[in-house]
């Protein structure tokens, strides 16, 4: 068996502010929806297809600057460099500078505003050569 990733959740302790941001920050869409009475939001990317969901966090969040405890997705950009300036304006802070993946392309991983790690790829093959 060999199973394919089917979406990602993203926990926010305010949703409708990291709605704001993922809006500004990547260009994402949401469509309110509901798991009955527990509210969640679809998040649509450029292609236009459901990519998963935002849901409110029930617990403690993640703390600045604090190690990661789960996955961490990557938004596959076009060009980094302003998808790095996007996601600054928008209110993330950098968790790790852009950085080449020999032959495969550029990365660099941000905090959103409630200190959920993500990270940015564009795809070059003449990164780091």
């Amino acid at each position: 068996m060999s199973a394919r990733l089917a979406g990602i959740e993203i926990h926010a302790s305010d949703p409708d502010a990291l709605v704001a941001f993922y809006t500004k920050a990547l260009g994402w869409s949401f469509e309110p929806k509901a798991f009955g009475d527990v509210p969640y939001w679809q998040i649509v990317t450029a292609d236009g297809l459901p990519t998963g969901r935002l849901i409110k966090r029930y617990g403690d969040g993640p703390q600045a600057g604090a190690a990661v405890m789960g996955a961490v997705m990557s938004a596959l950009v076009d060009d980094i460099d302003a998808a790095c300036t996007a996601a600054s304006e928008a209110g993330a802070v950098p968790a790790m500078e852009k950085f080449p993946i020999p032959g495969e392309g550029w990365q660099a991983y941000f905090q959103d505003p409630d200190h959920n790690v993500f990270g940015l790829f564009q795809a070059d093959p003449g990164a780091g050569s």
